[in-house]
């Protein structure tokens, strides 16, 4: 895999889950990461560091603007230069991770029994700030006529999987991503979401059908290194496909089979 080092990306919602395992991913192959979040810890970016690369913490929450503008202004200060955007935040989940809070609510309930709010939950910090981030993200990549977005996303934005808002929040990334792509190919910037499968921390014993958040960084890292990349951008990219297209595999050894098909 290449190296990244003299690459800095930023990795949005990254304090946990599959942005803690993006920004692994990105500090092996040897980047300055930024990692954005409202929890975010120095022993998150400390662990990026040890691993390789430079991990930067950055507290920041995704439904603020001003928040947000801060931060690639910390960068642009910091580092003159931005090469990878991974819009990675998602509110989309609280409901699921905070039961007591949220007592009786299902996930598969039909869209008529969701609490309306809930689409507010997977669009505000979801689509719209990936949006938010990318336009921040936009100008600094222009300046250097380079750059890489990628917007994690799911095979729900391609066909039901049991949550209408949820369906329609990952079918919008993907709709943005490629319209994005239009517009920043003539200035050597792409765009592309990028579909994780069944995503656990950590692995146990070695299991096809499993991966960990740290091989979707992997994938990251890949396409960061590539040197065609533009012949991507617009597109829909599998994690699991991509291992075998640039050689690479879980932390475990293992190349994970897809969770779904495109």
């Amino acid at each position: 895999m290449s190296s990244l080092e003299g690459k800095t990306a930023l990795v949005t919602g990254g304090s946990r889950s599959v942005g803690k395992g993006i920004a692994f991913g990105l500090g092996e192959a040897g980047a300055t990461v930024y990692i954005t979040g409202r929890t975010v810890t120095e022993r998150v970016a400390a662990e990026v560091t040890a691993l390789g690369g430079k991990g930067i913490a950055v507290r920041c929450d995704h439904q603020h603007d001003d928040d947000v503008r801060a931060a690639f202004e910390q960068i642009n200060r910091s580092e003159g230069r931005l090469d990878i955007l991974v819009n990675n935040a998602w509110g989309g989940y609280k409901r699921l991770r905070n039961r007591k809070s949220y007592p009786g609510y299902k996930w598969k309930d039909p869209f008529w029994k969701q609490p309306l709010d809930i689409w507010d939950d997977m669009h505000t910090v979801g689509v719209r700030s990936n949006y938010v981030a990318s336009a921040f993200a936009a100008p600094m990549m222009l300046k250097q006529k380079s750059g890489l977005i990628v917007s994690i996303s799911f095979f729900s934005g391609r066909r039901y999987y049991g949550n209408v808002p949820y369906g329609v929040s990952k079918a919008a990334v993907d709709r943005l991503t490629k319209d994005m792509a239009e517009e920043l190919r003539p200035h050597h910037v792409a765009s592309v979401s990028l579909y994780p499968g069944h995503v656990i921390d950590r692995k146990k014993t070695p299991n096809p059908k499993r991966e960990t958040a740290q091989f979707v960084g992997r994938a990251v890292a890949a396409l960061a290194g590539d040197p065609e990349i533009m012949k991507k951008s617009g597109q829909i990219l599998v994690a699991a496909e991509l291992a075998r297209e640039y050689g690479f595999t879980d932390i475990d050894g293992t190349q994970p089979k897809p969770y779904d098909t495109l």
